[in-house]
C-alpha cells in the first residue's frame, strides 16, 4: 500500500525526500493558516515568526499536494518528517483522508496544529501576520522566504489561496 504525505506549506516546495508521485489533493475540515509561531526555523524565541499549519474548521478545505513515498522508504521518510515537523510538538501527526485529483481517496500522513500548544496563534488579523512575517528570521532563513516560496509554488500548481496571495503582496510592500 502506498504511503502518501499531504503537503500544504513548505513540504510543497521542499519535501526533503524522494517523491515517487505527486498529485493535487484536497483535505476537508481544515484551513491552511499562518497560525503557528515559529521559534526555530523562521523566527526565534525572542522574535517568533509565523509558519503555516492546518487549523481545523467546519466547512473548510485545503488544497495541497499528496506525495507518494517510494516503496521501501516509508520508515526512513516517516523518521525524517517527524524530526522536521515535530521539533516543538506544535504539530500533531494524523493519518487523514485526502481526495486526490481525479476523485480517488487516499490516507495521507498530515501535520495539523495542536490548538492547545503555546505556539498556536489562530485568528490573528492578516495585517498583523504580514508585519510579523516581514520582520522575522530564524535558523532556516527569513520568514519572508517561507511565505514567498509557498505562495509561488502553490500558484505554479494552480492552487489559489486568497489570504496567502494577499500576504505575499503586503509583505513585499512592507519589506520595500
Amino acid at each position: 500500500m502506498t504511503m502518501w504525505v499531504f503537503g500544504y506549506g513548505s513540504l510543497v516546495w521542499n519535501p526533503g525526500f524522494d517523491v515517487a508521485e505527486q498529485r493535487l489533493a484536497t483535505l476537508e475540515g481544515y484551513a491552511r493558516s499562518f497560525c503557528m509561531r515559529s521559534v526555530h526555523h523562521r523566527g526565534t524565541h525572542d522574535n517568533p515568526g509565523l509558519v503555516l499549519a492546518l487549523d481545523a474548521a467546519a466547512g473548510a478545505s485545503c488544497q495541497g499536494v499528496a506525495m507518494a513515498v517510494r516503496g521501501g522508504q516509508e520508515a526512513e521518510v516517516l523518521e525524517y518528517l517527524r524530526a522536521r515537523e515535530l521539533i516543538s510538538s506544535a504539530y500533531v501527526e494524523r493519518d487523514l483522508e485526502v481526495r486526490l485529483q481525479g476523485g480517488e481517496i487516499a490516507q495521507a500522513v498530515t501535520y495539523v496544529i495542536d490548538t492547545a500548544h503555546v505556539q498556536y496563534c489562530g485568528g490573528m488579523p492578516l495585517e498583523t501576520q504580514a508585519e510579523i512575517i516581514a520582520a522575522a528570521h530564524g535558523g532556516r532563513g527569513p520568514n519572508t522566504e517561507y511565505l514567498y516560496n509557498t505562495a509561488e509554488h502553490l500558484a505554479e500548481l494552480g492552487i489559489a489561496d486568497a489570504d496567502l496571495e494577499w500576504l505575499a503582496r503586503r509583505v513585499r510592500a512592507l519589506a520595500a
